[in-house]
């Protein structure tokens, strides 16, 4: 794990993905894209099983590492169409009576309102604020930008090159001047690779560790 002061605040990187903002105890996750594993096997496509106790398996380290009262997810939260891994979810989130779960919805949050409303998962529509940041799933526009603003969507990561001419691609938060990115939490997930500019910060999630390059 990797602290740092941003904005006056502390936050915790996990090298699961999630960000705790400590202040508030709410853990920030983006991207988990539940469901698509299960959704492209029942198209016929190859799609390891195991991906989904992966990701199971991710989220409950996040939570015992760090008891947040609330999980603010930036979007994307489930892949498409109903499938039995909502289920699931929504049993294994019962079973955290003493967390809020939030979803700021994002572009596959399709699910139709009941759904939700039968689980235990508090609903947003973009962006919301919570001083002194700005949530969303899409980034903002930064011109009139007056929150610093946390999203998804990118799924980031950046290339790392070895002595040998090895070449490695892996996820990263991702501070820009007035937003920052979070790497997708979902295991079955590509990387859209970023390129820092000059004063901005990237934390590369390698293994165990999260490493500020």
């Amino acid at each position: 794990m990797k602290s740092i002061l941003f904005q006056e605040q502390n936050l915790t990187l996990h090298p699961c993905r999630g960000i705790l903002w400590e202040e508030k105890r709410t853990l920030l996750i983006a991207d988990l894209h539940l469901g698509k594993a299960a959704h492209f096997r029942k198209q016929g496509l190859a799609a390891p099983a195991a991906i989904i106790n992966q990701n199971f398996s991710n989220l409950k380290q996040l939570l015992d590492d760090f008891h947040p009262v609330k999980v603010l997810f930036l979007g994307d939260l489930f892949h498409s169409s109903l499938n039995n891994v909502w289920v699931k979810f929504a049993k294994f989130l019962s079973g955290y009576t003493e967390i809020s779960f939030e979803l700021v919805k994002g572009n596959h949050d399709i699910l139709p309102t009941d759904i939700y409303k039968d689980s235990v998962m508090k609903i947003h529509n973009p962006p919301l604020i919570i001083e002194p940041f700005i949530f969303s799933h899409y980034p903002l526009g930064t011109e009139d930008l007056q929150h610093y603003n946390f999203y998804g969507h990118l799924h980031p990561g950046v290339v790392l090159e070895g002595t040998g001419k090895q070449v490695m691609k892996l996820p990263c938060f991702y501070f820009a001047r007035k937003q920052a990115v979070l790497p997708a939490f979902g295991a079955f997930t590509g990387l859209s690779i970023v390129y820092p500019k000059p004063g901005e910060r990237v934390f590369v999630i390698a293994e165990e560790e999260v490493i500020e390059m």
